[in-house]
């Protein structure tokens, strides 16, 4: 189905749809934001948390300019379902409702693509059923994915719904940097390869990083640094990602806020053999008890820097271990693209704490790379150098917006025409 095919309903006049729905869908919340694709522009946004719990909780922002203040449900909310209609509920008390004919396409975030899906896909039974397949390596996210896209067909039966896959972007890497060491046969038979996520981030900072240095994606290599509480980063050469820190799963690379990332995987049989700690055990230990938390007992790094000023040597030294794996990654990533036009600090960490930022870069001048105290300082919630000009390798400080790229990706799809039609790969 075109954007044109959408009916109209009696006395309504003929438009020509403009607005896409972006739904994120995790285990227990939904996060959700309307678009005016004309102007890049939010119309509204929400967030459907504790989703299941008695303690459920909607927050829903209405449209900026219009004097509205935030508007708040509390109580349970069931599942899925109640959820999205209690957002759609809100939509409409603001003339926004899913019903409007100004509605082109609802784009869903999709955590795990694996190989087959290489860029945004207009769902149908076909992808949905790749996507439940795709569960056994993304069992967290991709089965709350699923019931957010069933849950919003049952909405609009008629209208398109696209996944856009966190992996996507990665998909253009290397054989050489994809696959893992192991048996080949048995790689294949379990899907087993370095896959990445975060990609919708990495994708629109590494293009937004082009546009302010003034040149076309396709002539300029970043080194992405995506710092929230899950953390990874991606070497990408002329628009193209060769090289991504996470891995099969979320759990590899970088220093997270609960992750441990790299670790020698014997790790694991040493936890079992000696300890006695059983697969979920110490699945549970990586993911939710590693990293920063696991090092000084917090992930919130402004917790941490207020330790570290008070002199709390636990917070010093899990503040170090985090910069030292930056460092290990920015110069391997140096190495892999040859030639770095800019790094660029992204997300909640990568956004905001300057000392992460200041002590990532420190020591790498003979790599080109230098960060100007001052510039560094500045709060601002645009993209910005904070590198002098006297450096040969820009670091930059860009704000992502995984809805908006979600939203553009979804738009450019049903746009074309074509959104009958799946687009992916054929591997």
């Amino acid at each position: 189905m075109t954007t044109s095919s959408i009916p109209q309903h009696e006395g309504q006049t003929s438009v020509e749809p403009h607005r896409v729905l972006v739904l994120n869908s995790g285990s227990s919340s939904v996060k959700y934001q309307l678009l005016d694709m004309r102007d890049r522009s939010r119309l509204a946004s929400g967030l459907v948390e504790r989703i299941g719990e008695e303690t459920s909780r909607l927050v829903h922002t209405p449209p900026a300019g219009g004097g509205a203040e935030p508007r708040e449900r509390t109580g349970r909310i069931a599942d899925h379902d109640e959820a999205l209609k209690a957002a759609a509920e809100e939509l409409a008390a603001d003339g926004l409702g899913l019903d409007s004919p100004e509605l082109a396409a609802i784009g869903h975030r999709v955590v795990h693509g694996g190989l087959k899906f290489s860029a945004p896909t207009v769902i149908t039974d076909e992808v949905l059923t790749e996507i439940e397949r795709l569960v056994p390596v993304a069992p967290l996210h991709n089965p709350a994915n699923i019931t957010g896209i069933r849950t919003a067909q049952a909405l609009r039966p008629d209208l398109p719904q696209v996944a856009v896959f966190d992996t996507a972007f990665h998909t253009t890497m290397p054989e050489a940097a994809a696959r893992y060491a192991i048996d080949v046969e048995t790689a294949d038979a379990h899907r087993i390869r370095r896959y990445g996520f975060h990609g919708t981030s990495h994708a629109y900072v590494s293009r937004k990083t082009a546009e302010l240095l003034g040149k076309a994606p396709e002539e300029v290599n970043v080194i992405v640094l995506h710092l929230g509480n899950g953390a990874s980063a991606s070497a990408v050469a002329g628009g193209r990602c060769v090289e991504t820190s996470m891995g099969l799963t979320p759990l590899e690379g970088l220093v997270m806020g609960t992750r441990s990332g790299d670790i020698d995987p014997a790790v694991t049989f040493h936890l079992k053999r000696v300890a006695g700690m059983s697969a979920d055990e110490i699945d549970v230990l990586l993911n939710k008890k590693s990293g920063l938390v696991g090092l000084c007992g917090d992930n919130d790094m402004r917790v941490i820097r207020r330790r570290i000023d008070e002199g709390d040597e636990r917070a010093a030294l899990a503040f170090d271990i985090y910069v030292h794996r930056l460092k290990k990654y920015i110069g391997a990533y140096t190495a892999v693209l040859g030639r770095v036009d800019a790094v660029a600090f992204t997300a909640g960490v990568g956004e905001n704490a300057a000392p992460v930022r200041e002590a990532a870069i420190a020591g790498l001048e003979e790599l080109g790379m230098a960060v100007d105290a001052s510039l560094n300082a500045v709060r601002s919630g645009e993209p910005r150098l904070i590198s002098p000009e006297y450096a040969r390798v820009a670091v930059a400080v860009v704000p992502t917006d995984e809805e908006l790229e979600i939203a553009e990706q979804t738009f450019a799809l049903v746009s074309r025409g074509d959104a009958d039609s799946p687009a992916h790969s054929d591997n």
